[in-house]
């Protein structure tokens, strides 16, 4: 661990002040708009605008890096973001906000693919799993504390935006200035999604529903909060619950993962965040029952993904593991950019209970749908199965990739020591 950190902190440091930024902004977004007039389904075409621009740029992002390199790539869209930021109070419009929020998530993904390309090229195999958590968790912390941030005075209206575009413009300066850009990389060869739902039904039908859920929490939860008439403070604990709870539930539950029936914990772990994202739908003025739903649903809904992620891959030879990644990930961009749709519509329709309403749907039903997943085929062997490894929902092509090489690399660590119990 202090090895990767010896090699790598100005990388972790630029990321963690890059999350702060996006984190900010994000609930910043959800309180400002409420307070201009913004109607809840206004805010969601808004929020969803990042997640179409974040699956727009996970296509296009390599190509640009091949073209041009990663330091000009890098920079650019860096630059983008930080100029955006400070354009959302300029133009305090739905249309205006949803471009440029749609600009934001292309310009983040695309720094997240380079970030974590540089992050893999620095890391031996033996280091590159503790990298990729430290990553993880730089991000998770990042998002977090943004929410302490949202807290500072701003009596001119501006100073918030300000906050984090300046918080992107510093976090390019470690990274930039320490960290040799790394050769063009080569994308793997995609799985077709045909092709990965005949490996993997659940796989692919819990990312889909997945992306929703994390949309919602990442996008709408701020807009959720002022729909409630959260005060401010309560907002920035309330959307900061989420993260907590993935923070402490992401390594337990893939200890357990690696120990039994991948689709039982599957279901346990969604109609654990399902029944509390419904005893929220009902009280949506508790503030403490509110945080205990955003606890758990965060800390259901985080570690699913990972956990689907190891499922898909006990059904593929591991020279096929990198080319599912892509798939999932694309299924999951699309409930993404679904989420926050389908979230707004339930808030305005049926007030501020529709947005856990929502969740809660989604995560029964990958509850029954993964029940249902038991009865067509039987679990492969526990001793047989990848291994678990970490990654978030907002994880980019090379994130996907840099995970199943640590699974593949635990894989092939196993076999050499004989087969053991997981």
């Amino acid at each position: 661990m202090f090895e990767v950190l010896r090699h790598s902190w100005p990388l972790l440091l630029g990321m963690l002040l890059l999350m702060l930024g996006n984190g900010l902004q994000g609930s910043l977004l959800g309180v400002r708009g409420a307070g201009a007039g913004f109607s809840a389904f206004e805010m969601s075409v808004v929020m969803s605008a990042y997640f179409v621009g974040f699956l727009v740029a996970s296509r296009l992002t390599p190509g640009m890096i091949r073209r041009v390199g990663h330091v000009r790539v890098f920079a650019a869209l860096g630059s983008f973001i930080s100029a955006v930021m400070i354009l959302y109070p300029a133009f305090p419009h739905p249309v205006a906000w949803t471009i440029e929020r749609m600009v934001i998530g292309f310009c983040y993904c695309g720094v997240y693919v380079t970030a974590e390309s540089w992050l893999n090229h620095s890391s031996s195999n033996e280091h590159r799993g503790q990298a990729l958590s430290l990553y993880m968790i730089m991000q998770m912390l990042g998002i977090i504390a943004a929410q302490g941030v949202l807290l500072v005075p701003d009596p001119s209206g501006f100073l918030l935006f300000v906050i984090p575009s300046v918080l992107v413009s510093i976090a390019f300066a470690p990274i930039l200035l320490t960290v040799s850009p790394t050769p063009a990389f080569d994308t793997t060869r995609r799985m077709t999604l045909r092709e990965l739902y005949g490996v993997s039904p659940l796989g692919v039908t819990g990312m889909l529903l997945l992306g929703g859920v994390f949309s919602a929490q990442f996008g709408m939860a701020a807009v959720f909060a002022a729909e409630a008439g959260l005060k401010l403070t309560q907002i920035s604990m309330f959307v900061a619950s989420f993260y907590v709870g993935a923070l402490f539930t992401q390594y337990p539950l893939g200890w357990l993962s690696d120990r039994m029936d991948r689709r039982q914990l599957t279901a346990a772990v969604a109609l654990v965040g399902g029944l509390a994202a419904l005893l929220a739908t009902f009280v949506p003025d508790q503030f403490t029952i509110l945080l205990v739903a955003a606890f758990i649903s965060g800390g259901s809904a985080n570690p699913l993904y990972s956990l689907l992620i190891a499922y898909t891959n006990d059904f593929l030879p591991r020279e096929s593991m990198a080319s599912a990644s892509a798939g999932l990930l694309f299924v999951n961009g699309v409930g993404a950019i679904a989420g926050p749709i389908a979230t707004g519509f339930a808030i305005q329709r049926f007030g501020p209970g529709g947005y856990f309403g929502i969740i809660a749907i989604l995560m029964l039903s990958l509850t029954l749908y993964a029940a249902w997943r038991m009865t067509r085929r039987a679990a492969p062997k526990v001793s047989e199965t990848s291994s678990y490894t970490a990654v978030l929902p907002s994880a980019t092509p090379v994130a996907m990739e840099v995970a199943q090489e640590v699974a593949i690399t635990a894989a092939e660590a196993s076999d050499d020591q004989g087969p053991t119990h997981r």
